[in-house]
């Protein structure tokens, strides 16, 4: 599955490159502004890779077709899954790391981000890659096939900085799936910077800022 991106190039060789993936119904188009929020000038030029998710019906809203990473199957996703749709995302997204290293950034100039949907296929997808990053972001999202995790990480994940963020009054994703994604990575021995928000299933501008901060050290 080739994905079509947005791309913001700095016009250079860029030193770092910032990969994001929209949330459910969404598109590349939404972290635009994040992308222009973000003040990396300290860490050189940066190319932002904003890739747009296929078009898919998605179960819970009725068959709807929509941009989706992978099918929600109903409200108790984390028994119903969309394993196949997740997998075939996972790949899809190192195929993106790997078009960058070929492009001259190395892995561990690259970070994985990515929000709601977009955030578990970082995670999950992140950790599965045969490449150390620099760092995955994940906001207001959770760890898919956790029961997986273990088996299937890649040694090369191990020492990958981890941010992740949440609002306390998520109605979409609750605090709770984010909460158990951080236990699970801190058990894999994982070092997960966590910060939660009063707000709902949305990015705040205390965020963008501790996300900023995270960045500039991860990609230092």
């Amino acid at each position: 599955m080739a994905l079509q991106t947005i791309e913001l190039d700095p016009g250079v060789a860029p030193v770092a490159t910032v990969i994001v993936l929209h949330g459910l119904g969404a598109d590349g188009t939404d972290f635009l502004p994040m992308a222009d929020e973000l003040r990396l000038e300290a860490l050189g030029p940066v190319r932002w890779v904003l890739p747009r998710a296929p078009e898919r019906a998605v179960t819970i809203n009725g068959g709807y077709r929509m941009r989706a990473w992978y099918d929600i199957l109903g409200p108790d996703a984390p028994r119903r899954e969309d394993e196949a749709g997740l997998r075939e995302s996972f790949a899809a997204v190192q195929a993106l790391v790997e078009r960058e290293i070929a492009r001259g950034v190395p892995a561990s100039r690259i970070v994985l981000a990515g929000f709601s949907q977009g955030c578990a296929v970082t995670l999950g997808g992140g950790l599965r890659l045969p490449h150390r990053l620099a760092g995955l972001a994940g906001l207001s999202g959770y760890l898919p096939l956790p029961e997986t995790l273990a088996a299937e990480r890649h040694p090369a994940s191990t020492g990958t900085p981890v941010f992740l963020a949440h609002g306390r009054d998520d109605g979409v994703v609750p605090l709770v799936r984010g909460q158990a994604a951080r236990e699970a990575l801190r058990r894999e021995g994982f070092e997960v910077e966590w910060h939660d928000y009063p707000m709902e299933h949305s990015v705040c501008l205390e965020e963008v800022q501790a996300l900023q901060r995270w960045l500039l050290k991860v990609l230092a």
